[in-house]
């Protein structure tokens, strides 16, 4: 325990948390949390903050052992994340729906927002990188940090919403989908090309 918290350093606090606040881009997300929420009714931003914060965590420490138990690869993982990135920014874009009558406030505060947009294969990925780099210590705590952000973000939704008004949402909806896409296809490419490879 002591030389878990004997490892603390306040510059890789600081760039642990700079690396997973831009992969989990809660602010480049909140296009994507406002279509959920109209979907779903509600969005809980504490559950959604401790489901992120229990994957983030869990896949720190065991992620690489449980998706090897079934035997699936960090490149499967972040392909089948892709999937749903991709249905999310068709709906977006087109204005379809293909997440329906599932979607409730509690099961959309787990997923799809929780994982995998906070808590997804980009995120995990990252985890799995840095651990080689930073001491755990601080990357635990840029995960707490990160979640605190993301609460404090989904709190503040109402507020967000009320700013960009009807039209500004409908904006921003549209723009950030094809980002969304164009993250969903990266996504998708860079890991099949992996898995080719492994193949």
């Amino acid at each position: 325990m002591n030389n878990f918290f004997s490892g603390f350093s306040w510059e890789e606090l600081f760039k642990a948390s700079t690396v997973l606040f831009a992969v989990i881009d809660i602010i480049g997300s909140i296009p994507i949390i406002l279509k959920l929420k109209e979907g779903a009714g509600s969005i809980s931003p504490f559950r959604t903050s401790i489901v992120s914060l229990f994957i983030m965590l869990g896949f720190l420490f065991l992620g690489e052992r449980i998706l090897s138990l079934f035997g699936v690869t960090i490149e499967a993982f972040a392909v089948a994340g892709a999937f749903i990135l991709f249905a999310m920014a068709i709906e977006m874009i087109l204005g379809v729906r293909l997440f329906r009558d599932e979607v409730t406030g509690k099961t959309a505060s787990v997923v799809p927002l929780a994982f995998p947009i906070i808590a997804g294969a980009g995120t995990m990925t990252t985890l799995v990188s840095i651990r080689a780099e930073y001491q755990e210590i601080n990357i635990v705590l840029s995960i707490l940090i990160n979640v605190i952000i993301v609460f404090v973000v989904l709190k503040l939704m109402k507020y967000i919403e009320r700013l960009l008004g009807e039209g500004g949402i409908i904006i921003v909806k549209k723009v950030f989908g094809i980002i969304l896409l164009a993250i969903a296809i990266k996504l998708f490419t860079t890991n099949l090309s992996a898995l080719i490879q492994l193949g």
